[in-house]
Parts: C-alpha cells; structure tokens; sequence
C-alpha cells in the first residue's frame, strides 16, 4: 500500500465520515468501527519505514492524507495526525525494539510528548510519574507515550546546554489509567483524555529523544517530523468550511427582497476575501515544506530563515483558518448555531479547540523571532 493507496481509501471513506459527524461527536471519541475502516485505509501506516514494508511518505503526502480526513471530519482528521506517530517513532528507537513495540505497522500511537512527567533511573531503565492532559486517540491507541523530564538522585539531569533532559516514554494503553475528562467545546470527538502513571517502569530502549534520531532517512533529518503534519487539520476545516457556505449561498435569498445572495455584492466580496486567506495560508504551508524536503533530501542543513518560516507557515494556517471560519459564521448569520442546518458550529467549535494548541499560538512567535536575531542560528526550542 503506497501514498497513492491511503489517498485513495480516506477519500472513499470521507462521505461515510462526515454522515458520522454527529454520532463521533456524542461518543466523544472515535467509534471502534470508524478506526477499523481507518487501520484498513492506512491511516497509520502513513510513516512507517520501508524496512518494514511501510510508505515511508514524505511530508506533502502525509499533509494531502490528512487534510482530505479533517474536511470530512476534524475529529478524525486531528486523531490520524497523532495516530500516525507510530511509524515516525521507528525512526528513535532501534529496529529490533520498534519491531517489539509494534509489531503490527498499523498500530496508533497516542500521547503529549512534551515533558510533563518524571522519568527516574533506575537499573535498567526509568521509573515514571506523570499525570499528562490532551491525550488525544487515547481511547482506541495501542502505544501511549508521555513526555518526560528525566531525573537522577532525585534532581532533574542539566543537559550542556542549560536544559533539562526531555525523553518520551513508551508503554502499552493498558500500563495507563485513563481518566474521562475529555468535555470540550470543540474537538468532542477525539477523546482527547487525561491519562497518568505512578512508578511504571520503562526500559531504557523504550524511551527515546528527539535529539537523537536512530534512522538516517530523509523523514527524521529534523526534530520537527511530528509537527509538519498538523497545518493539515486547520486547512481541512476551513476549506469545507468555505465550500459548504459556498454551496449554501448558491442558493440562499435575502428577506423580504428574495434577491440571490449569489448577486449580493457584500456576499461576492466576502466570500473572495476568505478564499484569498485561505489560498495565501495554504500556499505557505506547501512551499515551505516542499522546499524543507527538498533541502532534507539533500542533506542540507536546514537555514535558520527555513526552520523559521516553516513554523510561522504553521502557526499562520491554524490563525487564518479560524479568521476564515468565523467570517464566515458572521456572513451566514443565524443559521450558523443550528448543527443540523449547517456544518459551521462544529467547525467553529473545532477551529476555536485545536488553535489552542501550542503549536498553533501566536505566543510562540517570541521563539521565532528570536531564531531570526539568533547569529548562529541556535534555538531555544529543539523543534525549532
């Protein structure tokens, strides 16, 4: 099964997806069926290595297979995003150990990689604490990761840099305790859980760094792989959401005039405004990671300028998509906040949930600036 394949099957499988919308979202997680239909499509395969018989598919690939499931369904969309990890994490564990931990290529992965936990040594090993949030596709994964600060003798280990030392841990589902906390305003359907762990042991071999990478291929020459993906998720909903009004207004009339709203100036222009965002957003999102590849590809080291705009290209495709949706509930009016009317709600519900993501926040763009002003092109942030 090639990237050709898993772009075909999730466009097959996106009407059956959106028709679900409102059962995923009562569930407040992925159906047990829904993520059957998508281990089938190869959804989760999407990074797995070609030594093990996976597509190995490159950024832009990735992007087409997830923006194609988060117009139809951003819940699915957001899960697949952070499902897929499985395959991008053989590329920071050694093969014999990737093999042990999943040995099926279409296994999901689901976890907050960033350090929240504790990991101590311990012989052999680490012995890991942590209460992490956002756990989203906790409820069908396999693998469940959790982020952590490693720690020795009771004090968290200093990296040369200043830092402290940051490794994410893995484990079976089963070795959590999933909490049901996930009651949120958009999203409803990722099943995005609290999970915790107190005193679990992890091998050594189960844990990895971003910082070191055991693969040399092309996809894992920057620490960044788990993040290219995610533009994919806010590009998706803006696009359905611009299309599904676009149909509507087809066909909508003002009142008491009847006149079309297709012929009403003030629709004309706001409609052109939105695509314009939209087109700018995505078009910045493309260039930059056909021309990171390019230069990944190559072997090149990565600009600071190119690691820089890659982010900003991120950040500004989750900010323009939620400018995008929310014109657009404005310009339908009323309508807008009846879910069986329109799709609106729930992308504006979904849009307002992801964009507080880390990765999506404008506070983040201080890291940026201060790459660009950087003389050696060092960043305090490794994804950076």
């Amino acid at each position: 099964m090639d990237a050709n394949d898993i772009l075909h099957n999730v466009r097959a499988l996106a009407p059956s997806l959106r028709e679900r919308g409102d059962a995923i979202e009562a569930a407040r997680q992925l159906p047990e069926d829904i993520v059957a239909k998508l281990r089938e499509a190869g959804c989760f395969r999407m990074a797995a290595p070609r030594t093990r018989d996976g597509p190995e598919m490159n950024s832009l690939e990735q992007h087409r297979v997830i923006f194609e499931l988060s117009k139809a369904n951003a819940s699915v969309g957001w899960c697949v995003m952070i499902g897929m990890d499985s395959g991008i994490f053989h590329g920071y564990l050694e093969a014999s150990v990737a093999e042990e931990i999943y040995p099926d290529i279409d296994m999901v992965q689901a976890g907050w990689v960033y350090p929240i936990g504790q990991a101590h040594r311990v012989t052999g090993g680490y012995e890991v604490t942590g209460h992490w949030r956002f756990g989203s596709g906790c409820t069908h994964c396999d693998v469940l990761d959790g982020g952590c600060t490693v720690f020795e003798n009771g004090e968290p280990v200093v990296t040369p840099d200043g830092g402290f030392e940051w490794r994410i841990m893995l484990a079976p589902k089963e070795r959590f305790e999933i909490l049901d906390t996930w009651f949120a305003t958009g999203l409803c359907g990722s099943g995005s859980n609290d999970y915790r762990v107190d005193k679990l042991f992890v091998p050594e071999e189960h844990s990895f760094s971003f910082a070191e990478p055991k693969r040399t291929e092309t996809l894992w020459r920057s620490p960044d792989v788990v993040l290219r993906k995610m533009s994919a998720v806010p590009l998706g909903i803006a696009r359905d959401a611009i299309d599904s009004v676009f149909t509507v207004l087809q066909t909508k009339t003002e009142k008491p005039s009847r006149r079309p709203y297709a012929e009403n100036p003030r629709i004309q222009a706001a409609i052109a405004e939105v695509e314009g965002l939209y087109g700018s957003a995505e078009a910045y999102v493309l260039n930059t990671l056909t021309e990171q590849w390019a230069c990944l590809e190559r072997g090149d080291t990565l600009s600071k300028e190119l690691r820089a705009h890659v982010w900003l290209s991120r950040t500004n495709a989750f900010q323009r998509s939620r400018e995008i949706v929310a014109k657009l509930y404005d310009l339908v009016g009323a309508s807008s906040v009846y879910v069986r009317e329109s799709p609106l709600d729930r992308h504006y519900r979904d849009i307002l949930t992801i964009c507080q993501h880390m990765a999506a926040q404008t506070k983040e763009l201080e890291r940026v600036g201060a790459l660009l002003f950087s003389p050696d092109g060092k960043s305090s942030t490794l994804m950076l």
